[in-house]
């Protein structure tokens, strides 16, 4: 097929011009519309406006201006059909033979927060209208969607004299469909989230961003994906300065570690291994922050998945070098201090550069066989006035700061969750355990092998405690203050068991499974 007609109308303009002066340089005739003609224009091409091959001027702010016979005709009309070829000259329509179409940003739009009256501006009509015909008549008209595209295609036609194959013109064809239906979809999905139900269909959208040494197995391929058109993703702003590659193993601990640290605005280390913290604390600087998530556990340390939020100094950057760490994420390093990190060679020192929020409304996506679980996401935290003490004995305010900060740790712990903390440190955490009472032991035995003290500590629980066992561990232990959702049948006796020791208990009227 012999290029000879273009059609461009692309929200994306990267490498459009280069692209569209290769197709000029081959003879091509260049048809365009508004901000894409201005672009083209100012780059010094010849381009003919879509109006003047309509004879119809833009109307309705720009929703109406490619849907016209000339365009869809062009494009429409069948190779070597002689009604065809016979109605078209009729009504003075020539072919189109390439359409250059990127649709309007509306999953970005979405993802950026608009208004509704914003997003729908954005739902493109004359876009996918030219894509699709251009696809239906792929023996004869090229479409392509991509930026990406455009190199290939490029290539392929300066060296066949301005001609392409009915090879790519199909495998062009099968993108631009997928193309179409992944907009449709994210528009139909968008409207019935709008509606506060879950979509019938839900098509999903990824990109490559890297592929990884191996999955959570050596026997196991594995890549990672980026969710395309979002906001921000897991390593979306984030350099990898020194180590070795990322694994899925690292990638998988290092969402959880970042999540959790994000619960934090003060200088906080968050330390995981196999995806459950092992060590959390929030301090007036990062250094004494790291010691303290540290001292929590330092045996699961080895070998973890840190996360701070503060420039690691020469002081911290010391303390690292001397243990094992498989990843290390922070906003910033100092000269000093990466100079002394990066003598090992296989630390991977990741660079945090991403000041986005999460993308609002994100779904949690769990695959199961044959199928996918679809959720919210769990990103509530409740705080302090939505907890209601349900004892006799009222907590002080050092008792509200570990409570809540406790709080906080356990929806990031694998359930059964139970997270001793105090000054605002973890000083045990029990996790994924079968039965809530052996959490609460696995987080007293953790505390003491670490050499911790639990006396006075509070306890936060992800969800209600069905039997007074439970609590009254916790309390054996040293613990004075427990925070629970609440909600069991036999709550009267868990808070009378915790009255009866003088304790503090709150609840918060919502659990936090993390399975």
């Amino acid at each position: 097929m012999k290029v000879r007609r273009a059609l461009l109308s692309v929200s994306d303009k990267n490498g459009l011009v280069s692209f569209a002066r290769g197709l000029a340089d081959l003879g091509v005739t260049l048809i365009s519309t508004g901000g894409t003609a201005a672009a083209l224009r100012e780059a010094g091409l010849t381009v003919v406006s879509v109006d003047e091959v309509t004879g119809h001027p833009e109307i309705l702010g720009g929703r109406v201006k490619t849907l016209h016979p000339k365009i869809h005709g062009g494009i429409l009309g069948r190779a070597n059909h002689e009604q065809d070829a016979a109605e078209m000259a009729e009504h003075g329509i020539e072919p189109i033979d390439l359409v250059v179409v990127n649709l309007y940003p509306f999953g970005e739009t979405v993802a950026a927060g608009a208004s509704d009256a914003d997003i729908i501006e954005q739902i493109d009509i004359g876009g996918p209208a030219m894509v699709r015909a251009s696809a239906k008549n792929h023996q004869r008209v090229a479409i392509v969607t991509e930026p990406a595209q455009y190199d290939a295609v490029m290539e392929e036609l300066q060296e066949s004299g301005g001609e392409l194959n009915k090879h790519t013109l199909k495998a062009l064809a099968v993108d631009a469909f997928r193309h179409t239906a992944r907009y449709d979809a994210a528009i139909s999905e968008w409207m019935s989230v709008d509606e506060g139900d879950f979509s019938d269909f839900v098509t999903l959208e990824f990109e490559k961003v890297s592929d990884l040494v191996y999955g959570e197995n050596p026997h196991q391929r594995a890549a990672f994906y980026g969710d395309r058109g979002a906001r921000t993703h897991l390593l979306a702003r984030v350099e990898q300065r020194h180590g070795k590659a990322l694994s899925f193993n690292n990638l998988f601990d290092l969402d959880a570690a970042r999540n959790l640290n994000n619960e934090f605005e003060l200088p906080a280390c968050v330390i995981v291994k196999h995806n459950n913290p092992c060590g959390v604390a929030v301090a007036s600087d990062i250094n004494q922050a790291y010691d303290q998530a540290l001292a929590c556990d330092p045996v699961s340390a080895y070998g973890g998945v840190i996360v701070v939020n503060r420039t690691v100094d020469m002081a911290l950057a010391t303390k690292l070098a001397g243990t094992f760490v498989e990843v290390l994420m922070a906003p910033g390093f100092d000269e000093e201090a990466f100079a002394v990190l990066t003598k090992k060679p296989n630390v991977r020192l990741l660079e945090n550069r991403e000041r986005r929020r999460m993308n609002p409304g994100e779904m949690d996506f769990r695959r199961v066989t044959g199928g996918l679980l679809v959720q919210d996401r769990d990103t509530e935290s409740e705080d302090r006035d939505r907890m209601e003490v349900v004892t006799s004995t009222q907590p002080t305010e050092d008792q509200w700061g570990d409570a809540l900060f406790a709080w906080r740790v356990a929806k990031h712990v694998k359930s059964n969750a139970i997270v001793f903390a105090r000054g605002l440190a973890t000083i045990g955490i029990g996790a994924g355990q079968m039965s809530r009472v052996d959490s609460t032991r696995l987080a007293t035995e953790k505390a003491a092998i670490a050499g911790l003290d639990t006396a006075g500590c509070a306890v936060a629980s992800d969800a209600f405690f069905p039997f007074p066992d439970g609590p009254l561990t916790a309390l054996d232990a040293g613990a004075t203050l427990i925070v629970q959702p609440g909600g069991s049948i036999r709550d009267d006796e868990v808070i009378k068991a915790v009255n009866d020791r003088g304790a503090v208990m709150l609840f918060t009227g919502r659990r936090h499974f993390r399975h």
